[in-house]
Order: C-alpha cells, then sequence, then structure tokens
C-alpha cells in the first residue's frame, strides 16, 4: 500500500489514496501510525474522490479511532491533491468533503507547487449538543468548572466540526502537566464522544501560545483545530483580534475569526516522503 508522509507544523498524517472501498482502516491505523513498530504519524487521512467536492477525506487517528476533521491533515490533503493531480484549484479554491460539512480552501501556487493553504473551518458551533458536552450551561459554554480527579478546572467547549475543551493559563504552556490532566479531559464522562483538550496562554492581542491533547493521538506538535478553537474562546473573552499567530510546540500556525462566520486556519504544510506499506 503506496503512502505519503506529510506534516503541518510536526503534525504528521499518512496520506493514502482509497477508492473508497471497505477494508479495516481502524487496524491498520494503529499498526502503521505506531512510531517504534511502524511508519509513525498521528493519523492515516484517505485521499478519496467526491460526488459534491473536489476531493473527500477520511482521517483515522493514531488509535485506530476515526475523527471528524484535522485542520492541520486538511491542509495536507489540499497539497497532496493539487500536486498529485487529484484536484484543480478552480479559482484558487479546492473543495473537501469532511464527515460533516464541505469546506473550503484558498490555494497558492507557485509554479506547480502549493506555496500555501488557508483553509476554512467553518463556523464555530457553541450549542452543547453539538460539540458535545453534557451541560445545563447556555451558549457558549465558557469556563465551565471540570473536575478532573479532585481538581477543579475551568473548560470552555466549542466545535470545530470536532469536540474541543480549552483551558487558560497565565504560566507558560510548557509548564503545564498536559501529558497527565489531558487523558482524563479526553476521557471525561462529560465529553460523550469525548474532547480534545488545549491549553492556551495569551501573548498580546495578536499571540497565543498552545498545547494541544488530541483525542484519540494524544499530545501532537500542533493541532489546526485547536489552535481555532483556542482562538475563538480567546476572542469571545475579549482577549485577542481577529487574526492570532499560535505558536505550538512544532511551528506557528496563524487563525482568523471576526466574531462570526468561518474560522480560518493557514499555516505550513510540507511532504515527508513515499512510501510503501506491506499488506
Amino acid at each position: 500500500m503506496k503512502f505519503a508522509k506529510m506534516q503541518g507544523a510536526g503534525n504528521d498524517f499518512l496520506l493514502i489514496e482509497s477508492g473508497g472501498e471497505e477494508r479495516d482502516w481502524a487496524t491498520l491505523s494503529l499498526a502503521i501510525c505506531d512510531r517504534h513498530f511502524g511508519v509513525g504519524a498521528d493519523g492515516v487521512m484517505l485521499v478519496m474522490p467526491s460526488q459534491k467536492a473536489d476531493v473527500r477525506m477520511r482521517l483515522f487517528n493514531a488509535d485506530g479511532s476515526e475523527a471528524e476533521v484535522s485542520g492541520n491533515g486538511v491542509r495536507c490533503l489540499v497539497k497532496y491533491a493539487v500536486e498529485r493531480g487529484l484536484a484543480i484549484a478552480h479559482g484558487g479554491v479546492v473543495s473537501i468533503e469532511a464527515i460533516h460539512d464541505v469546506l473550503a480552501a484558498q490555494v497558492t501556487m507557485n509554479g506547480p507547487r502549493v506555496e500555501s493553504v488557508r483553509l476554512s473551518m467553518g463556523p464555530p458551533r457553541f450549542e452543547p449538543k453539538e460539540v458535545p458536552v453534557a451541560t445545563n450551561m447556555s451558549p457558549p459554554v465558557i469556563d465551565m468548572p471540570l473536575d478532573v480527579g479532585g481538581q477543579l478546572i475551568a473548560v470552555s467547549c466549542v466545535s470545530m466540526g470536532n469536540p474541543h475543551a480549552v483551558t487558560f493559563t497565565s504560566d507558560p504552556v510548557g509548564d503545564y502537566p498536559l501529558d497527565s490532566i489531558g487523558p482524563k479531559v479526553e476521557h471525561h464522562p462529560v465529553f460523550p464522544a469525548r474532547v480534545n483538550y488545549g491549553v492556551a496562554h495569551v501573548l498580546d492581542r495578536s499571540r497565543m501560545d498552545v498545547r494541544v491533547w488530541e483525542r484519540g493521538a494524544g499530545e501532537t506538535l500542533a493541532c489546526g483545530s485547536g489552535c481555532c478553537a483556542a482562538m475563538v474562546v480567546a476572542h469571545l473573552k475579549g482577549l485577542v483580534g481577529d487574526c492570532v499567530d499560535i505558536t505550538q510546540p512544532g511551528g506557528v500556525l496563524s487563525a482568523e475569526w471576526s466574531g462570526a462566520g468561518d474560522v480560518f486556519l493557514g499555516g505550513p504544510a510540507a511532504f515527508v516522503f513515499d512510501g510503501d506499506w506491506p499488506e
């Protein structure tokens, strides 16, 4: 099985072309994403034909679970599809069919190469049932107290096509014990579909630092939807403006949101290598 390894700010994916055939993608993802016995990646991104968009995606996390969307993964997919001749950027735009929606990406070309991808993540969703989160709070769910092993944490909940909970810290995000708190929040019973958990530190109105514990993958070097979620919540709190550069362990992503409409995500996407996985 041929694949291409790609990464966006260190958030890495194995892209596999599929005609839509059914197979045990979950088991494959567990094996091929293993960083010791496999290729190593945060997830497997299937590149598929679509009846209603230029290209269709399916995403399987490193633990074999299927995810709704990944901002960095989709940006990698767009670069792959255009440069490998599977999609044409009509008017500089490529449409992507995800599980819940059709997304649009603005593509900047440099000859035959995709120079940059600015992805519309769609509008953030705040209704608790759309996140989903089990709470009686009215939307948006901001600073909801969450009991994590006897420790109360204030989390704000939003869906960027996938579920996110964000907490803010006044300390450097590198000091936050994400490896111990992250899995507890991910599997907390208040989140029926599990959740991506981000910790954010606002530097000024145009800069933030963020780390994310991703559902099904653990802490990743970058999380596009997690950056968008953190920026949206910070915007609702009045802490940032409409365009924010967000530094994560793997690099810098940009998130744009005016307070209404779609959230836009930008950042690097690059090929690492092509390979062939033995079936």
